[in-house]
C-alpha cells in the first residue's frame, strides 16, 4: 500500500511539474506571438507610410515634368502676371479667352511645387487635373471656369485616400468625389492639389506622422496653424488663390489668421458635408480660404447652386444672396477684446481696437458685447461635446500608428482612466480651477441619458446667446482670433486657446477671418507683461507660444447669426476695405 501511495504522490508531483512546464511554455509562446504581431504591425505601419510618401513624391515629380514640358512648348506664357491676378480678375480673363485654363493651371502648379519645397504643405498633386483640361471647356459657363483649386486632404476625392493624417485610414481610396468636389468641377474649377493637416484633425498645428510638419509662409520657425494648415500655407505662400478647408474648432480661421489670408466658416449645414470626421454637438463646416473676401464670396456663390442642392437634399436650397453681400447700410456691430477665458495677445487686442475705430469713422455703431458663461461653456458644453465618450473613439483612431509629437501632450491624458481624471481634477481645483474643470470634462458625458441632457444644454445655450445678441440689438460681431502664429509644439499644450473660434462652431454661427495688421515691436514689448485671465500654466504657455512674432500677420474675426452668411461676408468685406484705405 505504501509503495502504491508513493507512486501516486510521485505521479501528482509529475503532473504539477507538467502543468507548470506547460503553463510556462504557453506564456513564452504567447509572448513570442504577441511580439511577432507587434513587430509585424509596426512593419505594416511603416510600409503604409512609405507607400503614401512614395505616392506623394511620384505625383510631385510627374507634375514637375509636366510643367517643364508645358513651359518648353509655351515659352510666351506669362506666369508671373497670372499669379498677380485676383480671383475675380482671373475668372474674367478666362471667360474672355485672353487666358487659357492650361496657362493658369500650369502657372499655379509650378508655383505650388516651389512653395511646397519651402513649406511642406501638399500631400499630393492631383494629376487628374491635367486630364480635366481636355473636358473643362464643357463647363465654360461655370462661375469658376478654369480656376485651379486646392483642397484639404480630408475632403473625399475619388481614388485617393482621406487619411486625416492617421495611418489606419491609409490604403482606403474613396469610391467617389464628395458633393463639394463634384460641384466645383461642374462650376468649371480644376482641383489640382491636396493639402496637409494635423493627425486626426485633433489639433490646430499642422503635422502628422505620414506627411510631416507644415511651416508658416511668413516665418518657417512658426506653425501654419490648423487643421487646414496646408491650405493656409499654400495660399499664404502664393501657390493657390482659392482653397477648400474644413472647420470644427477654428480649423479654417486659425490658419487664415496665422498665414495672413482670409477664411470663412459658413453656418453649419449651409454647405454639403464633404469629409469623414463629424460630430453632432460641435458641428463642423467646410468653407473657402482665399487671399481676399471677394474670392470667398464668389466661391460661396458658386457652391450654393442647384447642382449642390440636387446632389445633397439635406442642404437647404438657399442660393447666395448677392444683394445682402453688396449692401452698404450702416451696421450695429458688437465688439469684444477678450472673451474672459483666453486673454488676447497684445496684437490680437490692438487689431480689434484699430478696426473698431475705422468702423466708427465709417459711420457704423459699435456696441460692447460679452459672450455668455465662457468658464462653464468651454468645459461643460465644448470639451464634453467633443469628447462625449471620454475620448475613446479618438484613441481608437490613433491605435496602430505613431502619435505625432505636436499631438502627444494633448492626447496623453485622454488615456487616463476615469477615476484618475477625476482625482487630478479634484487635486488641481484649488490651484488651477480652469485646468481642473477641463480634466473633469475629459471624462465625457457618462451615459445616454446624460448625452441627451448635453444636447438639450447646447440648444439652450444657443437660444440664450441669440436672445443676448438681440438684447444688444446688433447685426454682427467683431472679436479677436488667436494669433500671431505659434512657435512649434505649443498647440497640443494649449487646446483651450481655441475658445475664440470653437464657440461659433458650438453656436453654428457663420464666422470669418480678415488679416488687418502685423505684429509690431511695441506688441512684443507689451507681451513681456502678459499675465492672462487665470495666471495659470496655460496663460504662461500662451505667452511663450506667440513670442517672437514681430512682422507676422494679425487678424480679426467677424461673426453673424445662423444663415446670415452673406451678411457676415459683407461685414468682412467692409473691414478689409477700410483697412486697405487706411494704409493708403
Amino acid at each position: 500500500i505504501e509503495i502504491t501511495q508513493l507512486r501516486e504522490l510521485h505521479g501528482v508531483k509529475m503532473d504539477k511539474w507538467a502543468v507548470a512546464l506547460l503553463t510556462g511554455a504557453t506564456c513564452v509562446v504567447g509572448s513570442v506571438v504577441m511580439l511577432v504581431k507587434k513587430i509585424s504591425s509596426h512593419r505594416e505601419t511603416e510600409e503604409k507610410i512609405k507607400r503614401a510618401r512614395n505616392r506623394r513624391d511620384e505625383s510631385l515629380q510627374r507634375a514637375e515634368q509636366a510643367v517643364l514640358r508645358y513651359k518648353e512648348s509655351h515659352p510666351t506664357t506669362d506666369s508671373a502676371f497670372i499669379l498677380t491676378l485676383s480671383l475675380s480678375e482671373l475668372t474674367k480673363t478666362l471667360k474672355e479667352g485672353s487666358l487659357t485654363p492650361e496657362d493658369v493651371l500650369y502657372s499655379y502648379m509650378e508655383k505650388t511645387l516651389a512653395v511646397n519645397k519651402k513649406l511642406n504643405c501638399c500631400t499630393e498633386i492631383l494629376l487628374e487635373s491635367l486630364d480635366q483640361l481636355t473636358t473643362v471647356g464643357s463647363n465654360k459657363d461655370g462661375l469658376l471656369y478654369g480656376v485651379p483649386v486646392s483642397i484639404k486632404e480630408n475632403i473625399t476625392f475619388k481614388n485617393h485616400d482621406c487619411s486625416c493624417g492617421v495611418v489606419i485610414n491609409l490604403d482606403q481610396p474613396a469610391e467617389k468625389d464628395s458633393v463639394l468636389v463634384q460641384v466645383l468641377k461642374k462650376q468649371g474649377a480644376i482641383p489640382f492639389v491636396r493639402t496637409n493637416l494635423p493627425q486626426a484633425l485633433l489639433n490646430y498645428d499642422c503635422s502628422n506622422p505620414i506627411y510631416g510638419q507644415t511651416v508658416n509662409p511668413h516665418n518657417p520657425q512658426k506653425t501654419s496653424g490648423g487643421s487646414s494648415g496646408g491650405e493656409g500655407a499654400l495660399i499664404g505662400g502664393g501657390g493657390s488663390l482659392l482653397g477648400i478647408g474644413t472647420d470644427i474648432g477654428g480649423s479654417i480661421r486659425i490658419p487664415a489668421s496665422f498665414c495672413g489670408i482670409c477664411g470663412f466658416k459658413p453656418t453649419a449645414g449651409r454647405l454639403s458635408h464633404c469629409f469623414i470626421f463629424r460630430m453632432k454637438l460641435v458641428p463642423s463646416s467646410p468653407g473657402p480660404m482665399a487671399r481676399d473676401v471677394d474670392s470667398l464670396a464668389l466661391c460661396m456663390q458658386a457652391l450654393l447652386c442647384d447642382h449642390m442642392f440636387s446632389l445633397d437634399p439635406t442642404v437647404p436650397p438657399l442660393p447666395f444672396n448677392m444683394e445682402i453681400y453688396r449692401s452698404s447700410r450702416p451696421l450695429r456691430i458688437g465688439y469684444l477684446e477678450s472673451d474672459g477665458y483666453t486673454h488676447p495677445s497684445p496684437s490680437m487686442a490692438r487689431g480689434v481696437r484699430e478696426v473698431k475705430a475705422l468702423l466708427e469713422q465709417a459711420g457704423h455703431t459699435l456696441v460692447p458685447y460679452c459672450p455668455l458663461k465662457m468658464d462653464q461653456t468651454i468645459p461643460e458644453l465644448l470639451i464634453k461635446g467633443v469628447f462625449a465618450d471620454g475620448a475613446t473613439t479618438v484613441l481608437q483612431k490613433l491605435e496602430g500608428g505613431p502619435v505625432d509629437p505636436c499631438l502627444e501632450p494633448q492626447v496623453f491624458p485622454y488615456g487616463f482612466p476615469k477615476w484618475l481624471k477625476k482625482t487630478i481634477s479634484f487635486l488641481l481645483k484649488p490651484v488651477f480651477p480652469r485646468v481642473s474643470a477641463n480634466f473633469d470634462a475629459l471624462c465625457g458625458v457618462g451615459s445616454v441619458p446624460e448625452l441627451w441632457k448635453q444636447h438639450a444644454a447646447v440648444e439652450d445655450y444657443i437660444q440664450e446667446t441669440i436672445a443676448h445678441w438681440r438684447s444688444c440689438n446688433i447685426d454682427v460681431l467683431l472679436c479677436p482670433v488667436i494669433g500671431p502664429a505659434y512657435n512649434f509644439l505649443y498647440c497640443g499644450k494649449l487646446s483651450t486657446a481655441v475658445s475664440y473660434t470653437i464657440l461659433y462652431n458650438l453656436l453654428t454661427f457663420p464666422a470669418g477671418v480678415v488679416t488687418v495688421s502685423t505684429v509690431t515691436t511695441k506688441d512684443e514689448e507689451e507681451l513681456k507683461h502678459y499675465k492672462g485671465c487665470y495666471q495659470d500654466m496655460w496663460d504662461k504657455l500662451f505667452k511663450e507660444a506667440v513670442s517672437g512674432g514681430e512682422g507676422l500677420p494679425v487678424a480679426v474675426q467677424c461673426v453673424a447669426l445662423p444663415w446670415q452668411d452673406e451678411l457676415c461676408l459683407r461685414f468682412m468685406k467692409e473691414v478689409e476695405q477700410l483697412v486697405k484705405e487706411s494704409k493708403k
